[in-house]
């Protein structure tokens, strides 16, 4: 099923009187239980893609529709709440707060999103999700003393805590050895699976590309194939 669709999204730049078009007319189905790599080269557009697709930023012409919904014709205040309980995002970095432990990012996370999780089921869900990525044991641990690969397992149970329906995945081994990478590729690809997410990643890595289910390759601004 269908569930996040770019129509012809367009994105242009102006500096000065230079005008630079970096997304011409991109069209592009995401479906539930599916992740989705975005390739090519450095320019391409492909990470400007993500973030138009995640109402990081908005696009210059086209249409953004999640479940239906126009993305586009929303307001901002509109599109951060979306953005805030419906999608997850993970990054190249873990970005984990240095202070709090991995179970208060989690908690954190939950106040973010306003999610509607109760206070009293909070910590059965912390613990399931830390299950999921192998994570509970450090529950308790702070960002300094964990490895690479378990910061990234920690930011991906931060950005699917508050269940949401699209994960949005930004070179999210780029930091890491291979042998971490595919542990993490392998996580988000039965995470995918597990919880019926539309996972869009965007990769420069090819050995990555064999997780993903479908592969979208990018050249300037324009969709090559899949």
């Amino acid at each position: 099923m269908t569930r996040f669709t770019l129509d012809k999204v367009r994105k242009t730049f102006i500096n000065g009187e230079v005008k630079e078009e970096i997304l011409k007319g991109i069209n592009l189905s995401l479906r539930e239980g599916e992740l989705t790599a975005l390739v090519g080269a450095s320019g391409s557009g492909k990470s400007t893609l993500l973030t138009i697709a995640a109402g990081l930023q908005p696009a210059t012409a086209g249409q953004v529709l999640f479940e239906g919904e126009n993305l586009t014709a929303l307001n901002g205040e509109q599109v951060r709440k979306i953005r805030s309980s419906k999608f997850g995002f993970v990054f190249q970095f873990a970005h984990l707060v240095p202070f709090l432990t991995v179970e208060e990012q989690l908690l954190l996370m939950l106040d973010v999103s306003e999610s509607k999780t109760k206070k009293t089921e909070q910590q059965k869900e912390i613990d399931k999700i830390l299950t999921l990525v192998g994570m509970n044991h450090r529950k308790h641990a702070y960002p300094a003393t964990l490895s690479g690969g378990e910061k990234q397992r920690v930011a991906i149970a931060r950005a699917i805590i508050h269940k949401p329906k699209v994960l949005f995945a930004d070179e999210p081994t780029a930091s890491l050895d291979s042998t971490k990478s595919r542990d993490v590729m392998t996580l988000l690809r039965d995470l995918t699976k597990r919880l019926n997410l539309t996972t869009l990643m965007v990769t420069h890595d090819e050995d990555m590309l064999s997780y993903a289910d479908r592969i979208i390759k990018m050249s300037d601004g324009m969709v090559l194939g899949s």
